[in-house]
């Protein structure tokens, strides 16, 4: 099963995540297929640049967001509730 889910990348204690889509059973940091854009949680408002159209067409083919991802997402206007 495919999860569009976040990939922790940054120095310790200031994390920056890539939003990507992997195989459910990878492991956080491990493979994964693409990535669908970035989430810098330190901006004063976070900052998500996520390309839109990769995302739903992911989710069309049955990728299914993690919570996380689907509150970005959600926040981006990538998806509806």
């Amino acid at each position: 099963m495919l999860k569009i889910r976040l990939r922790r990348i940054g120095k310790t204690k200031m994390p920056y995540y890539r939003m990507v889509v992997a195989d459910n059973p990878d492991r956080r940091d491990g493979d994964f297929i693409e990535t669908l854009g970035s989430y810098d949680p330190h901006a004063n408002p976070p900052v998500s640049n996520i390309d839109g159209e990769k995302a739903k067409a992911w989710i069309a083919k049955g990728a299914q967001p993690s919570e996380a991802a689907a509150k970005i997402l959600k926040r981006a206007g990538v998806i509806d509730s």
